[in-house]
């Protein structure tokens, strides 16, 4: 039998790969659940808290890539229990050193090293501003899809620096998140319509029809806004097509402007919009759709020298378990159309609600 000495090594490198093993299980799991998630707000909801609690900090963000400028990393709002300083721009241009250090070195930073290796930068003065105890990139094969930042660590009564292990682990994590961001992006653009930033019809009606299902368990009601610009063609053969253009993308600013991140907005086709409101009845639906109608007529469209008032249409129907449970998604979509026929048909520049037993009737 062996020493004492002996026995307690043995325990400890038996604990050791017991930790590993039960990391590298957690790590599996996580990268299920990573992989599993689609939808680029709701993944970057679960990197930023996986982190948290795995590394104990008490914050987190990350800076993806922009929309509109694939040349910047904005951090936007990615990020939880960190206090971004209001003057200041969080942005970093893909050519910047610290971009390029990250790349080339594939590690993790903390702030005093970033400094250590790029001496005078704008962009680790950015970052210092929000008391970062870690910064990490999002690295798949020779690409950037984001830089995730942590927070202050808590203080556990351990030393607050992170161990080798621990920065192996992230880094592991990390690439996993990588990948997760890549996916998601590029479902994001697959079902995002460029030009106005609103979602595709048929990515928006397999959202409605999850919804609809998830209201029925949930008991709550559900409500669709059909929009349509108000003499739109006239507008392309008077002002040209570049303007046409312009408005559909002002308006459609001034719908995500007037809507929550649960509710879903969708370009349906032409100069056709449809609403997704989340838990919303008639009242609220109305009172947004009637917000969205008043602003559009009031909004001075101003392009390339041209200057036109405008209007906007729209039909409103509600999902309910009782008062009107639609069959399907499409059966919804209809209503709300039915309530923008209506509103046509009665002058233009208005917002009706679909009452289900008038669809019926006008159906018939």
């Amino acid at each position: 039998m062996g020493s004492s000495e002996e026995i307690d090594s043995l325990k400890k490198l038996i604990q050791k790969y017991e930790k590993e093993i039960y990391d590298l299980n957690q790590l599996v799991e996580v990268a299920g659940t990573l992989c599993s998630t689609s939808e680029l707000p709701a993944l970057m909801e679960s990197l930023l808290f996986i982190f948290m609690c795995r590394m104990h900090v008490l914050g987190a963000g990350i800076f993806v890539l922009d929309a509109l400028d694939a040349d910047e990393f904005k951090l936007d709002t990615n990020y939880t229990g960190i206090e971004p300083d209001r003057d200041v721009i969080y942005s970093i241009q893909a050519d910047d050193p610290v971009i390029k250090l990250l790349l080339k070195e594939r590690d993790v930073y903390t702030i005093e090293e970033l400094a250590e290796q790029i001496s005078g930068s704008g962009c680790v003065e950015m970052l210092s501003t929000l008391h970062l105890s870690l910064v990490v990139p999002l690295l798949l094969k020779n690409h950037l899809n984001g830089i995730l930042v942590l927070g202050e660590r808590i203080d556990l009564g351990e030393s607050p620096a992170y161990t080798e292990y621990e920065k192996k682990q992230i880094l592991e994590l990390s690439f996993f998140a990588s990948v997760a961001v890549n996916n998601a992006a590029l479902v994001e653009r697959s079902s995002t319509d460029m030009m106005t930033h609103l979602k595709h019809k048929y990515f928006f009606f397999n959202k409605l029809t999850d919804e609809m299902d998830a209201a029925v368990s949930q008991n709550i009601p559900l409500s669709v806004i059909m929009f349509d610009v108000d003499f739109f063609k006239g507008v392309n053969d008077t002002y040209g097509h570049a303007f046409g253009d312009y408005v559909l993308t002002s308006i459609a600013s001034i719908i995500l402007s007037n809507i929550r991140g649960k509710d879903l907005a969708c370009r349906y086709g032409g100069e056709e919009l449809t609403v997704m409101l989340y838990n919303t009845d008639k009242s609220g639906a109305m009172t947004v759709a009637e917000r969205i109608r008043k602003q559009i007529e009031e909004y001075d469209f101003s392009f390339d020298r041209h200057h036109a008032h405008l209007s906007i249409s729209g039909g409103v129907a509600v999902f309910k378990t009782k008062e009107n449970p639609a069959s399907s998604a499409r059966e919804l979509v209809d209503q709300a159309d039915q309530g923008l026929y209506m509103a046509k048909r009665n002058g233009r520049n208005r917002i009706v609600f679909a009452y289900p037993g008038l669809v019926t009737k006008m159906r018939d």
